[in-house]
């Protein structure tokens, strides 16, 4: 990609946020007061991380992999449903994958 061309991205991406914040705000509030908005909004933050976390633990590239990633997923969900301390989950999480990894291939 050409120098041109990266920026050009740029600075299309920049305003495109810009003018996707701007949408936001000239939302008039009686709209975003509606409880069952207000209820919405605070699961999509969640749902995101979710899809995100999904993405990256079951694809390379195009493909849709099982691999140590997944195993270390899982037991960072027992972890966190145990209430372990953060550092305890990543720890395992970290280890799993990695032991997965090296006894799988």
């Amino acid at each position: 990609m050409s120098s041109g061309a990266l920026w050009t991205a740029v600075l299309v991406g920049s305003l495109g946020c810009y003018l996707l914040k701007l949408a936001g705000l000239s939302v008039p509030a009686a709209w975003v007061e509606r409880p069952w908005v207000t209820r919405l909004v605070t699961f999509v933050p969640a749902a995101l991380l979710a899809a995100l976390v999904a993405v990256q633990a079951l694809s390379s590239g195009q493909d849709l992999v099982v691999d140590g990633r997944l195993a270390g997923l899982a037991v960072a969900a027992v972890a966190l449903a145990l209430r372990a301390p953060f550092i305890v989950v990543l720890v395992l999480a970290g280890a799993t994958g990695a032991l997965v990894h090296v006894l799988v291939g």
